[in-house]
């Protein structure tokens, strides 16, 4: 349903298209009736956008964008790589263990990912082609559902401009005829009015020279 309900009378298909000062004047009244913020000002009838509420990690994130800086933070990688084994002590000196467990520890998170990330690869070798293939077509599907709707409304909107040029030029016959018989009324009027004005002007000498000779 449009916000503005609203009917233009027009025929731009019988009407002669308007010269450069006319179009120069209309626009001139036009931008005469307009606001000064009508750019940068929506119409009153559409209604006001709510205001997003982002999370604060994505309100930072949209701040760190907005000033340029650069990425910081993120995930540590560093936890994912094969750990480095600890220095051996002296001979007489016993192993440190707890540098052990954490060298331990950092092995086994290793190993974790790459086999989580070996299993990922392997499932997308055996199945990434086909969902792939899946997605591109369900893309398809709705491309083609987007371009019938694009050509039913341009067929539709062809449709009514025909209507449109069938109706003006089956009634340019008439329009014609009522704008030259308004144009005679209008003349025939303008005529009255001249005539009118001549014969007041006669009452009114008619009437000057009659009290001259009265006052004689």
């Amino acid at each position: 349903m449009p916000l503005i309900n609203e009917s233009h009378d027009s025929l731009p298909y019988i009407d002669t298209a308007p010269s450069a000062q006319a179009r120069a004047d209309a626009e001139k009244l036009i931008a005469a009736e307009l606001p000064s913020d009508y750019h940068s000002s929506s119409h009153p009838l559409v209604p006001e956008f709510p205001e997003p509420k982002f999370s604060p990690l994505v309100q930072q994130e949209i701040e760190r964008k907005a000033a340029g800086l650069p990425l910081t933070g993120g995930i540590d990688l560093s936890r994912y790589e094969a750990p480095e084994p600890p220095t051996r002590p002296g001979a007489d000196s016993a192993p440190n263990l707890d540098e052990w467990r954490q060298t331990l520890r950092k092995a086994y998170i290793a190993s974790s990912h790459l086999s989580t990330r070996h299993e990922n690869l392997a499932l997308l070798e055996e199945s990434g082609k086909n969902a792939w293939l899946i997605g591109n077509s369900q893309l398809e599907d709705i491309l083609r559902s987007f371009e019938k709707e694009l050509a039913e409304t341009k067929e539709a909107a062809e449709s009514v401009n025909k209507q449109r040029k069938i109706a003006q030029e089956a009634n340019h016959g008439e329009l014609t005829g009522l704008e030259e018989t308004w144009r005679r009324g209008v003349g025939a009027v303008l005529d009255v009015e001249l005539a009118a004005e001549d014969l007041r002007m006669k009452i009114l000498e008619q009437r000057r020279q009659y009290a001259q000779q009265q006052a004689r």
